[in-house]
């Protein structure tokens, strides 16, 4: 059976590089599945999910979204970057709508691309900020901005590329709290990269560790049974919760240390 998301034989190579990036990654993502990938830094994360988002083409291999073989960028593909990337001169409103008048609105009369628009500011909480632009809100609400605008396109696949980093620690936990709730509701296919280990067990269903770059390959996949939904306070000290944290921290500080730590 054919995979929803499925990253065949992925490598890729850069002219200046003497050797590649990334050799022979190959992930079968399901529908509704929520992935995160994690490894040291120059391991290739983003440009992994450069490549999904078809920004980058791949040297070798190819990546497949529900039966089509993906060649650039699409709508079906949804990118939220650790920068919000949100247009300073529009509203929060204004930049939602921009991107469903792009996408799925050409199918939308006036009325329906306007209630689209409302409902998800709402779906992030961002209502009540719907005329203030990018300069007058904080980080975290850039950030939900952000993950409103991706996901009034109904993306097939949602790519998160550290889309908390910027964020303090306490506006960084209720985002991701956000983040598990719209899954939940809507069941999106979720692929994110990350560099929190705690983040990646708490939202994740499986997480992909990568060896260290260059030529990172897929070291192992590691599934999280954790039943949802999640309760962050309830799971601290829960066999479930931290022995998949223990085994990712393993995997990253012991067996695949960072160059300069494995040196020390």
């Amino acid at each position: 059976m054919t995979a929803f998301l499925d990253i065949s034989g992925v490598s890729i190579q850069f002219p200046r590089s003497p050797v590649p990036v990334l050799r022979d990654v190959t992930l079968r993502i399901e529908k509704g599945e929520y992935v995160s990938i994690i490894g040291h830094s120059g391991c290739g994360k983003s440009t992994l999910l450069n490549i999904v988002a078809g920004l980058l083409p791949a040297t070798t291999g190819g990546v497949v979204l529900e039966g089509r073989e993906i060649s650039g960028p699409g709508p079906d593909r949804a990118v939220v970057f650790q920068n919000h990337s949100l247009l300073p001169w529009l509203t929060c409103y204004e930049n939602i709508r921009l991107a469903v008048d792009r996408t799925v609105g050409r199918g939308m009369s006036r009325a329906e691309r306007a209630e689209w628009t409302e409902h998800n500011l709402a779906l992030v909480r961002m209502s009540h900020a719907r005329n203030k632009r990018p300069g007058e809100i904080s980080g975290g609400m850039k950030q939900r901005i952000g993950i409103a605008r991706a996901l009034a396109m109904k993306p097939k696949v949602l790519l998160l590329d550290e889309p908390f980093g910027a964020l303090d620690a306490l506006t960084r936990a209720h985002l991701q709290d956000q983040v598990m709730q719209i899954h939940a509701e809507l069941g999106t296919t979720i692929l994110m990269i990350t560099h929190d280990v705690d983040e990646a067990v708490l939202l994740s269903d499986r997480i992909v560790m990568l060896t260290n770059g260059p030529n990172a390959q897929v070291g192992e996949v590691l599934a999280v049974d954790l039943p949802r939904p999640r309760d962050r306070i309830a799971l601290a000290a829960d066999p479930r919760f931290t022995a998949p944290r223990a085994a990712v921290l393993e995997f990253l500080h012991h067996r695949h240390a960072a160059p300069a730590t494995a040196a020390a």
